[in-house]
């Protein structure tokens, strides 16, 4: 790892954490929890085996990143955030806020998974309705759907499929997000290829956050 030799602490911290893919690393790690070294290579399309190998000695040898053996049956080893490790996820937040206004493109050849979107997603919506009883939407994208709850005026996510969702949106991410924040209507979502089922109007409740 190259350094800065700068006696600064931001200098010193991207010694650590300012190389290429290093913080997507620290991202995977904080988003899942405990990885195998499969599960880090799917959450990072396009990363090569050996900067991966690489990558993860030099986390560990900063003390961001510890292995460990899973006992049998599994028997495999697995990543995890050390306590150092965790203290980054304040950087994630921040830099998932300040890249927020930045998902209004999406590249032809960017990669997708939903849990990426579903924590952008609590950055990006707000609830202008809070004391109206909640509602409940499924979104259709990505690898695994999206449910968005909206529970005592705050906006909560999280994966997999609702029992019984008030709006389903099903479609490419980036129309899909669209119409959820209000930034195409309906007509222009469906011309897309969104495709909506629920009452009309219901999304009208949600908002986006403005950040920019």
């Amino acid at each position: 790892m190259r350094s800065y030799n700068e006696y600064c602490a931001i200098a010193k911290s991207l010694d650590v954490v300012g190389d290429r893919w290093t913080l997507l690393v620290v991202r995977e790690l904080a988003m899942r929890g405990k990885c195998r070294y499969t599960d880090l290579r799917n959450g990072l399309p396009g990363i090569a085996t050996n900067l991966l190998a690489d990558r993860l000695r030099e986390l560990e040898h900063a003390g961001v990143v510890a292995r460990e053996e899973a006992p049998p049956p599994i028997a495999t080893t697995l990543f995890s955030l050390t306590e150092r490790g965790e203290q980054l996820r304040g950087v994630l937040d921040e830099l998932l806020r300040w890249g927020v206004p930045l998902m209004t493109e999406r590249k032809p050849d960017d990669e997708v998974r939903s849990y990426w979107l579903a924590g952008a997603l609590n950055e990006m919506l707000t609830d202008r309705e809070p004391d109206q009883p909640p509602i409940t939407i499924e979104l259709q994208i990505g690898d695994e759907p999206i449910v968005v709850e909206t529970r005592d005026g705050r906006i909560q996510t999280r994966l997999g499929h609702a029992p019984a969702p008030d709006v389903t949106l099903a479609g490419e991410p980036t129309p899909v997000l669209g119409l959820l924040l209000g930034r195409l209507d309906l007509g222009a979502a469906e011309a897309a290829g969104v495709e909506y089922t629920g009452a009309p109007g219901t999304l009208a409740r949600l908002r986006e956050t403005a950040l920019t």
